[in-house]
């Protein structure tokens, strides 16, 4: 191999942000050590950017310090659009997106929904206003348009391990720009946000604000914030994915994603580009097509230019690629033109050779632009850099060059004695090519005799683009251990493990040399398998969502592993579950912004898997909270599940919390959550689930045996219904009380999409109640009530309500306030219920508007009700018509932890999100 450049680059962590930063930090000194800026600027310009002097035509606003740029001149990037005043040029540290890949820590793709439209956002490759559809990531911060979707490095936050690069010790993961107009500099305590432009640095982990001249000099270290003893660490969660979706791996729902990714790339690069350059209407330019590479030309992807008809060709590929943010010398670069008739053929091989047809006629030659190729010319030997994998921190590289004879074991054999380890055998490494997509990060080892210049000019040719964001890294060879874990649920209840494997024989023909079956959960009809191939737990995971057992979808999540082992002792994570379909669509909102705040992780989509896949992911972890997003419904939902699975968790009593989304929220009234989310700001419903306090909760066991069969039965002879058990957390009603309810279910299951806000749902209640004000009812006669083993006579009622909580029907108060020397002052802990009977509507609503109280009849811990007839009942607003039997209520097991909003007021500062950040570390950071 020739002689050549060979170099160590590298850095301490303590010295420079940009090893710690893990996306596009910057540091002056590593930046322009690697850039060098479009159109030939000198070495002292900023990193990576290419400024050029501009008249300025509308209102402008500089990049650096956020002012008005006054005068008619001003300094724009001519890659990346960054605007200055001339006096601030020398100051700029951030990089130019042109440069952004190779300042990429530890690469880690995006994870994109489907597109929207954000307002007063801008986009963090092109730096202009999100005013048309764009992408945002729903792991992190970034924005970028349909057009910038394919420029945009994979610097998303690494949540995970998943063997390749990973850290103990965690490091700012900075973020520019997309900052409220008063955020303020933890650094210089100054404004450091802006409405206007893309400006300004944050700490996607711990919320830390910095202006992008102050956050260089802040301590590397991250330590999570205000929220760290909440948070999830990174280090203690494993997962490994390969080329499962982002969406899979976080448990986003699918729905939220387009039909096509590759639909969305040919549509954002042809109608995005030509936002920037419309065809021009001036005759002394021209509008140009350019393709970067085979891969665009077959996907019709292309970047709009408009140059001068007499620009000369190397101005044209400048220009070009510009448009593809390149900034290598355009001298190594070439243009290749190829004809309409090429362009619609499936063959792209020799196609810059056709000649043009005649036959196409003068139309398309008018009103097409014409169509080039750009691509890199070829050469003898080049530069290339390597990477060690098996740094731990800082970005440091070797730079290697190569000629046509170099393959990789020859690349290899002379990395390692430039990296120390030149006595270690070189079958011990390899060479593997990493493709740094925003969307997916690749990985490729490369055969030991593959030639490298081979290897970049087929890269080259697919995509110049595409080379633009590969590295090479040299790996240690290691028995990688594959462990896929995928929750499988919507199986058959109470089954031995045999029976779920050869279930999921049948269908699903799993291979049980790589497949096993590691948990059941009978109770709930679902399994957690173990898989050792990735290929095999790929075709599960797809084959699951279109298979029934008995008539029943079966549904399958991919669930990390959580190393309990490594999470501090102070670490208490808050396990999050989110009811997307309550609350209208604020139950959405809030699963992006909680996946934000922490650790995606820990954040559970109920529509997906239900709580289960959230509890087994945490049952090895010692000490956990929990945060509840619903309705009193959901909120029961997920108590109900705990129970059922308590004893297979380590922290068998954590502690729940509410953040009512519902029509009611009972529950999360007499804890002081409130009368349901009204927008308040996600990290201060963090902060106060933190600070709240322990409380002890009752649940109640009801059981249903009815004594008649049930209705419909075929020739009249039917065994009666089996025993049925349900649990209860804060009242059940018989009578009036459960007929409004369920008058209300009808409805709703009738036009389900109307019910999407409190106010609504409460119009039904009123109407539905309205409706029944006439109706008389002897609910007395009806039913016979035991207390405590002692009979107790009812007096005439239409509704009797068991209560245990003081609030029923959104916030009233049934019991009443009154002392009552019969009965014991109620608490949600005190193991007793009480028992109010209600006369009809009327009272009810005088109940509701607090001017009286329910009749008083009983208070006690057992309860056995005799039913003579078919009667609605409902308990925690599920309704239904309960067939003649009895009804038994009795003490559920232990007592439920809950967590009571504490009433001591958060300290008002002068903005939320500078209590995100642990100030004492900050401060001593920055100074």
């Amino acid at each position: 191999m020739a002689e050549g450049t060979r170099s160590l680059r590298g850095g301490s962590p303590a010295s420079s942000p940009v090893l710690g930063g893990r996306g596009r930090s910057a540091v002056a000194a590593a930046a322009v050590a690697a850039a060098v800026a479009v159109g030939g600027s000198s070495s002292s310009s900023p990193p990576g950017h290419g400024f050029r002097r501009v008249t300025l035509t509308k209102p402008t606003f500089c990049h650096y310090c956020t002012d008005f740029i006054w005068g008619l001149a001003g300094y724009q990037c001519e890659v990346c659009n960054f605007m200055s005043h001339e006096k601030c040029l020398k100051n700029v540290k951030i990089p130019c997106s042109c440069i952004a890949p190779s300042l990429v820590r530890v690469p880690v793709a995006h994870c994109f929904g489907p597109p929207g439209h954000y307002k007063r956002k801008f986009c963090t490759v092109c730096r202009k206003s999100l005013e048309s559809s764009a992408f945002r990531c729903e792991v992190c911060e970034l924005h970028v348009h349909t057009d910038c979707i394919l420029f945009a490095c994979s610097d998303c936050r690494q949540c995970h391990q998943d063997g390749h690069q990973d850290h103990d010790t965690y490091h700012h993961h900075w973020r520019e720009g997309n900052l409220s107009s008063s955020a303020r500099c933890e650094v210089c305590k100054k404004t450091c946000g802006s409405s206007e432009v893309l400006s300004g640095m944050r700490c996607e982990w711990c919320g830390i604000l910095a202006h992008a001249a102050c956050y260089i000099i802040v301590t590397p270290e991250c330590t999570f914030g205000r929220l760290r003893n909440m948070i999830l660490p990174p280090s203690c969660v494993q997962l490994f994915s390969r080329n499962f979706s982002k969406l899979h791996c976080f448990r986003i729902s699918e729905n939220l994603q387009t039909e096509s990714d590759e639909d969305d790339d040919v549509d954002g690069s042809t109608q995005g580009s030509a936002k920037d350059v419309q065809i021009s209407t001036d005759s002394s330019k021209q509008t140009l097509k350019i393709f970067d590479g085979n891969d665009a030309v077959k996907r019709n992807q292309f970047r709009l230019i408009s140059v001068p008809r007499i620009a000369k060709n190397e101005e044209v590929v400048e220009a070009a690629l510009r448009a593809y943010y390149i900034n290598d010398d355009q001298q190594e670069y070439e243009l290749q033109t190829f004809t309409q008739q090429a362009l619609l053929s499936d063959d792209v091989i020799n196609r810059n050779d056709a000649a043009e047809d005649s036959n196409l006629g003068s139309v398309f030659r008018e009103s097409v632009p014409e169509a080039w190729i750009i691509r890199a010319k070829p050469k003898d030997e080049e530069v290339i850099r390597i990477y060690p994998a098996w740094l731990k921190v800082g970005m440091a590289y070797v730079s290697l060059r190569v000629n046509k004879d170099s393959t990789t074991q020859t690349v290899i054999k002379e990395v390692l004695p430039l990296l120390g380890r030149q006595m270690e055998c070189l079958q011990n490494f390899k060479l593997v090519e990493v493709l740094m997509g925003s969307k997916q990060v690749q990985r490729m080892v490369l055969d030991n005799q593959e030639l490298i210049l081979n290897r970049l000019k087929d890269i080259r040719k697919t995509s110049i683009r595409q080379m633009n964001q590969t590295r090479f890294y040299i790996v240690e060879n290691s028995k990688s251990i594959v462990r896929v874990n995928l929750f499988v649920g919507g199986l058959p209840p109470q089954l031995s493990p045999e029976e779920y494997t050869n279930i999921l024989k049948d269908e699903l023909a799993i291979k049980t040399n790589v497949v096993s079956v590691s948990h059941v959960y009978q109770a709930q009809g679902a399994v957690v398998l173990e898989i050792s191939c990735f290929s095999e737990a790929e075709r599960i995971y797809m084959l699951v969502k279109d298979t029934t057992v008995n008539d029943k979808p079966l549904n399958a999540v991919v669930i990390p592993e959580v190393m309990a082992s490594k999470i501090p002792r102070n670490c208490c994570p808050l396990l999050v579950f989110v009811n997307p379909k309550s609350g209208g669509l604020k139950g959405r909102d809030l699963l992006y912004s909680f996946r934000k705040l922490l650790n995606p992780h820990q954040v559970f989509e109920l529509t997906n898997g239900g709580p289960l896949p959230g509890f087994h992911t945490f049952s090895k972890v010692p000490s956990f909270r929990v945060l509840v997003c619903g309705g009193d419904g959901t909120v029961g939902w997920v108590l109900g599940a705990l129970e059922e699975i308590r004893h297979k968790l380590v922290c068998s009593e954590p502690s729940v919390a509410i953040l009512p989304l519902g029509t009611g929220n009972d529950l999360g009234r007499v804890l002081r959550w409130g009368a349901g989310y009204s927008g308040e700001d996600p990290y201060s419903i963090l902060v106060s689930v933190d600070e709240a306090d322990d409380v002890l909760m009752d649940r109640w066991t009801i059981l249903l045996d009815a004594e008649e069969p049930a209705e419909g039965a075929e020739n009249g002879v039917a065994e009666p219904e089996p025993p049925k058990i349900v649990q209860m957390n804060n009242y059940c009603g018989l009578g009036i009380d459960a007929e409004l309810s369920l008058d209300f279910h009808h409805a709703r299951e009738e036009e389900p999409g109307k019910f999407n806000s409190r106010f609504h749902n409460k119009g039904v209640y009123v109407k539905v109640g309205l409706q029944k004000i006439s109706h008389t009812r002897n609910l007395h006669r009806d039913i016979k009530l035991q207390v405590d083993q002692h009979e107790v006579e009812l007096p005439s009622i239409e509704g009797l309500i068991f209560i245990n909580i003081p609030s029923w029907g959104s916030g009233a108060d049934l019991w009443g306030s009154e002392s009552d020397n019969r009965f014991e002052k109620p608490r949600i802990d005190d193991g007793l219920l009480e028992v109010v009977g209600v006369t009809g509507v009327v009272h009810m609503g005088q109940v509701q508007g607090g001017f009286r109280s329910g009749i008083r009849i009983a208070q006690g811990s057992y309860f056995r009700v005799t039913l003579l007839k078919p009667i609605p009942v409902q308990v925690d607003g599920e309704p239904w018509i309960q067939a003649p039997g009895r009804i038994i209520i009795s003490a559920a097991g232990p007592k439920v932890h809950m967590l009571k909003k504490s009433k001591q007021k958060q300290k008002k500062t002068g903005s939320l999100r500078e209590m995100r950040v642990d100030s004492t570390s900050a401060s001593e950071g920055g100074r």
